[in-house]
């Protein structure tokens, strides 16, 4: 009798146990070289919502705008302007940070929203051709990004970096005190049916 209940709780707990580790999953990091060719960033590339921006893709040797992985990278361009850099995440997430590259004397630094209010910003990184990393500083969850740069059109970015929103504590203990009822309810119901 107790095997088919470990059995029939086995069953019921791996879809759940397969959901709460996804959002454990590594992070994403957003390179654009599977984009094929040069234009503007998808609205929808990546799970992030590029299409309040004017982020462009391209591929090619133009120092300084080095690539940090692969050969391409996205620049704002000479459009871009702190309005136009916004990128929205799909879902909540913890945004790490990203690779930057472009001429000497121009600077980048982010600021991270959740809900429409601004939650953190990052110190300004000074640029070189070399790609250097700006960290958010920042672990909670934010939904969008806005770029500021003391000139956008001089800078380049690569391997923006992200990770899907881990479940909270309560999310995590209501799902284990359910799978305690369902247990309950089984054991309760095997107990109660007639032996043959």
């Amino acid at each position: 009798m107790r095997k088919p209940l470990v059995r029939s709780l086995a069953r019921a707990c791996l879809p759940l146990l397969l959901a709460a580790a996804a959002p454990f999953a590594s992070a994403t990091v957003v390179t654009f070289d599977d984009l094929a060719a040069d234009g503007l960033v998808p609205a929808h590339y990546a799970g992030l919502d590029w299409s309040a921006s004017s982020w462009f893709q391209f591929s090619g040797e133009q120092s300084p705008y080095s690539a940090h992985s692969g050969d391409r990278r996205a620049t704002l361009g000479f459009d871009g302007a702190s309005a136009t850099s916004a990128i929205g995440f799909l879902t909540p997430s913890t945004f790490q940070g990203a690779w930057f590259a472009g001429f000497d004397g121009v600077n980048i630094a982010i600021d991270l929203y959740r809900g429409g209010s601004l939650v953190a910003s990052t110190g300004a990184l000074n640029l070189g051709e070399t790609p250097a990393f700006l960290s958010s500083g920042y672990t909670g969850l934010v939904d969008r990004l806005v770029f500021r740069s003391n000139d956008p059109a001089f800078f380049v970015m690569d391997d923006l970096t992200f990770a899907a929103a881990v479940p909270e504590p309560a999310s995590g203990a209501l799902a284990l005190g359910g799978l305690a009822v369902a247990a309950l309810v089984i054991r309760r119901r095997k107990a109660s049916q007639p032996t043959a």
